[in-house]
């Protein structure tokens, strides 16, 4: 996949924006519809926005890190690399969502949440417009990032961006189900 990098910058912004909207209006819920599953193994609206800030809490350091050192100036385009494009596309949800297992250090299930998740994911996706807009003025393709479950697999920034995000998006679509019903 190959992209203007403002392009691409602009797009996962605007799902961000999508997805703190989104969250501001959890606000306005009670406790007892945000905690409330579907089935006794399925999550919770607060427990899909906990399992996503516990992603952030490794990716948005990692990346406010990497941009930071960087001494990479910014280029046109932006090309995906084949293992990046493969995780970012894997998270993007499907017509009837894909079941992924996820790592038990990040199953929130059956915690004891409160609206200060929603809180904490407000926080987080401010920081990652932020962060976006940081991202403008280093090179996407050379600024790489480690992996949530393993250093020693490094991502494009551009992928690691597509990969965090889609997967926030993942989870909102699998909240708002849960909302629905």
């Amino acid at each position: 996949m190959v992209i203007l990098s403002n392009d691409l910058i602009n797009e996962l912004k605007n799902l961000t924006q999508e997805y703190l909207a989104f969250a501001e209006g959890l606000l306005l819920k009670t406790e007892a519809e945000l905690n409330k599953r579907l089935s006794d193994e399925s999550w919770s609206v607060l427990e899909c926005l906990e399992h996503l800030n516990l992603y952030g809490s490794f990716y948005l350091p990692e990346i406010k890190n990497r941009i930071e050192k960087s001494s990479t100036k910014a280029t046109s385009e932006f090309k995906s690399g084949w293992l990046g494009n493969y995780f970012a596309q894997s998270m993007l949800p499907k017509e009837k969502l894909n079941k992924m297992k996820a790592f038990k250090s990040m199953n929130p299930i059956h915690s004891s949440l409160s609206k200060t998740t929603v809180m904490v994911f407000i926080d987080q996706q401010k920081q990652l417009l932020d962060l976006l807009n940081a991202a403008k003025l280093v090179n996407l393709n050379k600024v790489k990032t480690s992996i949530s479950i393993t250093t020693l697999i490094k991502l494009k920034l551009g992928d690691t961006f597509r990969f965090l995000i889609y997967h926030n998006k993942r989870h909102i679509v699998q909240a708002k189900k849960v909302l629905a019903d």
